[in-house]
């Protein structure tokens, strides 16, 4: 299920989707590698606005101008309009690579925008009586998973894979969880 991960951050009053996190410079001409966030390689690939925040500071525009998956790696190589040197990127490693929330890819049949899937109900069936909690964030790692807060206060991490979601309403509010034996009482 396709996904990026939300970030909002209060300085410029838009809500950002974060991307991604520069990790490290890539040789000597500027070209910078970025840990991805999100399932849409066209966020390091296709050129056009992108912001980048350092923790604590506003968010500053940038031009990618190119970018390109490493062969049999997770990893980007991007390429910023005006960083041409190594230490011009060196000086951009650890910052949070942004879009903004309204700059959304087109979605296939059966992927979502974690935007939408916070604030959803967990249900164990159809009937209202059968919530579990509410889903509160989203985590992702190899695979996503959605952090749902119970009525205690209680977070349940389930993964977001389609045996256990089968599905996801949307415009109703909720989604449906088909949780393994045992998963909800950790």
């Amino acid at each position: 299920m396709a996904s990026d991960s939300d970030f909002q951050t209060a300085s410029a009053g838009e809500e950002w989707l974060a991307v991604g996190t520069v990790v490290a410079a890539q040789g000597l001409t500027g070209e910078l590698r970025v840990n991805p966030a999100s399932d849409f390689p066209e966020r390091f690939t296709k050129p056009g606005p992108r912001w980048l925040q350092r923790k604590g500071a506003a968010a500053q525009e940038m031009t990618l101008t190119s970018g390109r998956q490493l062969p049999g790696r997770s990893l980007f190589i991007v390429r910023f309009k005006g960083v041409d040197s190594r230490s011009a990127a060196e000086a951009l490693v650890g910052q949070t690579l942004l879009v903004s929330s309204n700059d959304r890819p087109e979605l296939e049949e059966g992927q979502f925008h974690l935007l939408d899937l916070v604030g959803l109900e967990a249900r164990l069936n159809a009937n209202d009586s059968a919530v579990v909690g509410t889903v509160s964030d989203l985590i992702s790692g190899g695979n996503d998973l959605l952090e749902i807060t119970r009525a205690d206060g209680r977070k349940l991490l389930i993964p977001f894979v389609e045996q256990i979601v089968p599905e996801v309403h949307l415009t109703e509010g909720w989604l449906l969880i088909t949780p393994p034996p045992g998963l909800l009482d950790l």
